[in-house]
């Protein structure tokens, strides 16, 4: 899947001050093919606890926000990689975790992107929220 846009917002296992072993090869992997935009803010969207990692979902509330941070990748061929650790196969895959989306991020240098980010779709009804939308 070409994306065009190679930059990626990224709040949980993938971010680079995250620890354990769930992610540690894919973001060894990302400290090689790609750069750190910094740290950024997604307005309308809500963390979620699914036990060993977060859930990401869009939501019409500009009050709620999800810390994270940006990176850019070097190439499309990077995408191919994190779509498979996030559960996402391009086109209508009714099997998929997640859905990979273009949605503007807050960066804290106060400029606007516009970033893929990976939103949770399975039902999130017995799920924890993390009102502070920050992983750790």
């Amino acid at each position: 899947m070409q994306t065009g846009n190679r930059q990626l917002f990224v709040y949980g296992t993938l971010m680079s001050t995250a620890r354990g072993a769930l992610g540690m090869a894919q973001r060894a992997r990302l400290v090689r093919e790609s750069r750190s935009l910094g740290p950024a803010v997604l307005l309308g969207a809500e963390l979620y606890d699914l036990g060993r990692y977060p859930g990401l979902v869009l939501t019409s509330d500009e009050t709620k926000r999800v810390h994270g941070e940006v990176i850019e990748l070097h190439s499309d061929e990077s995408f191919a990689l994190l779509d498979e650790y996030e559960g996402f196969s391009p086109g209508e895959n009714h099997a998929n975790d997640y859905d990979r989306v273009e949605h503007a991020v807050h960066l804290a240098d106060g400029e606007i992107a516009t970033a893929w980010v990976y939103v949770f779709l399975e039902d999130l009804l017995h799920r924890r929220p993390i009102p502070s939308g920050r992983w750790s």
